[in-house]
């Protein structure tokens, strides 16, 4: 066995007993009668004492090793208060796993800049430095969070089709592909399949879902492959009935992690405001009067960054809701009341992480619909079918999990947030 604990599963009562452990070499510091190796696992260093005499041939392959090999070592654990967990492991036995080149293109622990760039081309390596590893420890609590309080809310995962034979929103912001000879698309969102979801008697589903779209975005808050949280859901008489899902899907997480990711957001230096629910709404009317009285903003216009930030330094919350757009401002799906769309953005720290709609179900109202738009309905034929025998009114919402936690932690780029990002420049590693 090449382990028997992690860095963090050592306690009193294994002092004075055999254990194996196994990790990177951080750090080697050769002394000549004695050394110490700090090894790294998943959860934390330890150190690891070699003593020359005892083992001379071990001692010498040891230290010879270059930092961020791979060892599995196994030996007398023994209770040391002056090193970092009060216990070290006196080394009796060693199995090299892998030898590291050398020199590394990037450290791990060197306080020197690397640029972004070299840091995404070495992801592997960066992920190994505490702070990029944090971010995407708390990543994987924010998904499980929000599964659990979804499926607590009788939602269950779904997972639906990545190629598509139309796109998902009718725009030309799609990446085409070849098909066994036919046209087809990687899907924007799963927007189509969660709304004919609803038609099935599955009245409440969410999925982790993957977005893709040939925007040529050139931005720190933009990716060509992103990941969100997409719910759909059934029955409903309003868009508050989603808003209130999103915002307490979004409360009861971020407690969460405030609760259960301690260690990582003080690695990162993240200090969190737990705003509580319900959020502030805010109509898109009164987002026009608050931009006009700063800038040349007309009604009907879409909100950019400028707008978003601008608005956000106005306003004294982190989180709220901006509800009624312009009809002419939503997707196709979207229903309305006279001008005004049910939809909805939900906004952190000036940058829109979720957007929204109660949407329309009736066949022949999503039929003139499109034809206003000018749409090509045979694109959306298996689509439209799933309205014609029997359609319940319904609503949803995708939610961006790497905008949302580049804003919960204070990031300065979304590709902070996603493991290997895909944007306009970058198709590697």
């Amino acid at each position: 066995m090449l382990r028997t604990h992690y860095s963090n599963e050592v306690s009193k009562k294994d002092y004075g007993k055999k254990i194996a452990i196994a990790g990177w070499i951080e750090e080697i510091r050769n002394l000549g009668g004695i050394a110490f190796i700090i090894l790294r696992d998943r959860y934390g260093r330890m150190q690891v004492t070699a003593i020359k005499k005892q083992n001379p041939e071990l001692f010498k392959e040891l230290v010879s090793l270059s930092r961020e090999s791979v060892i599995a070592a196994r030996g007398i654990c023994q209770e040391n208060e002056k090193v970092r967990n009060g216990w070290e492991l006196l080394i009796e036995e060693m199995e090299v796993l892998s030898h590291a080149d050398t020199p590394l293109p990037m450290g791990v622990v060197d306080k020197v800049n690397v640029d972004f760039d070299t840091r995404l081309d070495n992801r592997i390596i960066d992920l190994r430095r505490d702070e990029t590893k944090a971010i995407f420890m708390i990543r994987h609590a924010f998904i499980g969070f929000a599964s659990e309080y979804l499926r607590k809310k009788g939602f269950i995962e779904v997972h639906t089709p990545k190629i598509t034979a139309a796109s998902s929103e009718g725009g030309t912001e799609v990446f085409r592909i070849d098909y066994f000879g036919k046209p087809a698309y990687l899907v924007q969102s799963p927007q189509l399949y969660k709304q004919m979801l609803m038609a099935s008697g599955l009245d409440r589903v969410y999925e982790i879902a993957w977005y893709f779209r040939a925007e040529e975005h050139d931005t720190s808050r933009h990716l060509n492959e992103s990941t969100a949280i997409d719910i759909e859901m059934a029955f409903i008489e309003s868009e508050e009935e989603v808003m209130r899902v999103a915002e307490e899907m979004t409360e009861y997480a971020i407690q969460k992690i405030m609760n259960e990711c301690s260690n990582e957001l003080e690695i990162l230096h993240a200090k969190i405001d737990a705003p509580s629910v319900p959020y502030p709404r805010i109509t898109y009317d009164e987002v026009v009067e608050i931009l006009q009285k700063e800038i040349d903003f007309k009604w009907g216009e879409d909100l950019g960054t400028d707008e978003e930030n601008l608005l956000a330094e106005k306003l004294d919350y982190e989180l709220y809701f901006i509800t009624k757009f312009p009809v002419e401002a939503k997707p196709f799906y979207a229903m309305f009341d006279g001008k005004y769309a049910r939809a909805f953005d939900l906004e952190f720290k000036g940058m829109e992480i979720a957007s929204g709609a109660q949407r329309i179900h009736d066949y022949e109202l999503l039929i003139k619909r499109m034809d206003e738009l000018g749409m090509n309905k045979e694109n959306f034929a298996d689509y439209l079918k799933a309205f014609r025998y029997g359609m319940p009114p319904h609503g949803g919402f995708g939610y961006g999990i790497e905008r949302f936690l580049m804003r919960l932690l204070n990031l300065k780029n979304i590709r902070e947030c996603i493991l290997f990002p895909r944007d306009r420049k970058r198709l590697r590693p």
